[in-house]
């Protein structure tokens, strides 16, 4: 999902790209995807001492440390979200493959919290045109992109009236 244009000033979703990770009639669950924390992997745990970047997930349960990946042989426990990318699994599998340079920025990406919506918040969302759906992503997209120009690349890719927004400056009052 691409946060539209309008949510300007919205503190956590203002300029997100965010991969739903679950939806159904209890609700859904997202990781927002560029929003780079100025945090990375191993200050939060320190038994790590590789320089991960972690991401600004959503604002809920932000204590707690989530992450995705393409690698389910690895990852023992992981879930399918989408094609070819996974949520969770076996956190200490995750640990010794990092200590072992066995997986790469470009297979896994953390997240500091999660995006929430209960029953059918997201449904009334969609239809207030707060959220733009896209069904199609890459691994690339989801783990590889950067995310500064993240949000704007996706605007340009649906082009038309979204363009003029993709140049526009993160607060417009300022222009």
């Amino acid at each position: 999902m691409v946060a539209e244009p309008s949510i300007i000033g919205d503190i956590s979703f203002n300029r997100s790209v965010i991969l739903l990770a679950d939806h159904s009639e209890e609700g859904s669950i997202g990781f927002i995807l560029n929003k780079a924390l100025e945090h990375n992997l191993s200050e939060l745990i320190p038994d790590i001492k590789k320089d991960f970047l972690v991401y600004n997930g959503g604002p809920v349960e932000q204590d707690n440390l989530y992450f995705i990946h393409k690698v389910p042989s690895l990852i023992p426990d992981s879930i399918e979200i989408a094609e070819g990318i996974y949520w969770g699994g076996n956190f200490e599998a995750v640990k010794k493959l990092i200590e072992k340079d066995l997986i790469t920025e470009k297979e896994i990406k953390f997240f500091l919290g999660y995006s929430g919506w209960d029953t059918n918040q997201l449904e009334e969302e969609l239809a207030a045109k707060a959220w733009i759906l896209i069904n199609q992503y890459t691994q690339e997209d989801v783990l590889e992109k950067s995310y500064n120009n993240f949000w704007k690349e996706k605007l340009e890719e649906l082009g038309g009236e979204y363009l003029i927004w993709s140049n526009a400056p993160e607060n417009p009052s300022y222009n």
